[in-house]
């Protein structure tokens, strides 16, 4: 049994602010949205562009990735997925907006945060046992509003830094099945990465039965 399920208590995980604009929200999904999202993630991936590992600067990724609304390739967002088929990728979803400003109200406790937030693409990763995701800043949109991340699965550490560079001060933080991070503001262009997943730590009942499922929706202010 790995020792990240001893993390999963709710109350020793509590909804904090990482740094300003950083915020994590344990437990925000719950399992029958999980489960949900889980089938929408296979319909993606099956779509006209299948999920696959992006390459950068010549080494491919162990996550693999399908996108919505923007077909994200380092270092540009497309509408055609020039790099895999050359086929338009899915449009970005009504539900998934509306979620989006949801959520952003749930991270700043206030209804009316996320009024305006239009997120156009969303960048959804599969990340195996084995997966990892160097430090990175997410820059390739021109617009500065938050990104929303969502986890579904197993559970994985996630490396979130400073604005400078790679190096420290930075946190680990579990991110578990249902979690919610949002990121914005100062922190918008943080260094995050995720260092490690934790196998068998998915919950019964949350669509996947390993692996993790990761969604990340922002805001492109392409057109």
């Amino acid at each position: 049994m790995s020792a990240a399920l001893f993390d999963l208590n709710p109350e020793e995980r509590p909804r904090r602010e990482l740094a300003p604009g950083a915020v994590h929200v344990p437990c925000w999904l719950t399992l029958a949205q999980q489960q949900w999202i889980a089938g929408r993630f296979r319909e993606w991936a099956s779509g006209p562009v299948p999920v696959r590992a992006a390459r950068v600067r010549g080494h491919e990724m162990s996550v693999r990735t399908v996108c919505l609304g923007w077909h994200w390739q380092p270092y540009q967002y497309t509408r055609e997925a020039t790099d895999v088929n050359g086929r338009r990728v899915l449009p970005f979803p009504g539900w998934m907006a509306d979620l989006g400003r949801r959520a952003l109200a749930e991270a700043a406790g206030d209804p009316h945060a996320g009024d305006g937030y239009a997120p156009d693409a969303a960048l959804v990763n599969y990340y195996d046992r084995a997966a990892r995701l160097g430090m990175h800043q997410d820059k390739d949109e021109r617009s500065a509003a938050p990104v929303v991340s969502l986890s579904i699965g197993d559970s994985c550490t996630f490396r979130f830094g400073n604005t400078r560079d790679r190096g420290r001060p930075y946190e680990d933080v579990l991110l578990a099945s249902g979690d919610l991070f949002v990121f914005g503001g100062p922190s918008r262009l943080a260094y995050h990465g995720v260092t490690k997943v934790h196998p068998a730590t998915a919950p019964a009942g949350c669509g996947l039965g390993e692996g993790r499922i990761n969604i990340t929706m922002r805001v492109t202010g392409m057109s």
